[in-house]
């Protein structure tokens, strides 16, 4: 049986290169990769052709929620494995709808990590079991472009700046602050913000 490849995504130079070490003690492993933002996981991924890409979500240039998505768009064959702090039920909808195989928090145990990316190689799935139970008994309430506009307006862009970034009047983008804002029964956009944050669905 021959190894499986795998590239490792990680910002944090410590953690990432810890990962790599870890992954490299299992025979049938290989690290093929590593990338500490999430535009040199997709560049990696594309041109190496890795079985699994293991990410974190929060990164430099592209989330791991992005480069999975992108990788999916590209009809890319590698399976995506988020590994994250973020035990947060809104981050795994978001990650299986983008198409990631697996999902598991950073405080598991490194063998648990070793038979995840076993079981996404091979075609299966690797999800924490509790997270995986609470993730459905909430469903995330926002639109994509509601997410998008109050994603720009908690990094302190005006209305009229998320407007010009996203070819929309601003109307209109007042209109989904607006609906975001009520959907999450929040006082203003920074509440709306913080509490989409919260339950992983920024």
């Amino acid at each position: 049986m021959s190894a499986i490849r795998v590239l490792v995504a990680e910002d944090q130079t410590m953690i990432l290169g810890a990962l790599a070490a870890l992954l490299e003690i299992e025979k049938d492993l290989i690290v093929v990769g590593r990338a500490d933002t999430g535009t040199a996981a997709l560049e990696l991924a594309l041109r190496e052709g890795p079985d699994v890409l293991l990410t974190d979500i929060e990164m430099p240039g592209m989330s791991g929620l992005d480069v999975a998505a992108e990788l999916k768009a590209r009809g890319s064959r590698a399976r995506v494995i988020i590994l994250t702090t973020f035990a947060r039920p809104g981050y795994l909808r978001r990650a299986l709808d983008v198409g990631a195989c697996g999902y598991l928090l950073k405080d598991a145990p490194s063998s648990r990590l070793a038979e995840a990316i076993r079981t996404v190689a091979a075609g299966g799935r690797a999800i924490d079991p509790e997270l995986a139970a609470e993730a459905w008994s909430e469903a995330d309430p926002l639109t994509d472009r509601e997410r998008q506009v109050l994603r720009l307006a908690d990094e302190g862009l005006t209305g009229e700046a998320i407007a010009r970034r996203l070819s929309l009047s601003e109307g209109t983008v007042r209109n989904y602050l607006s609906e975001a804002i009520g959907k999450l029964g929040a006082q203003n956009r920074v509440e709306a913000a913080r509490l989409a944050r919260q339950k992983g669905w920024l």
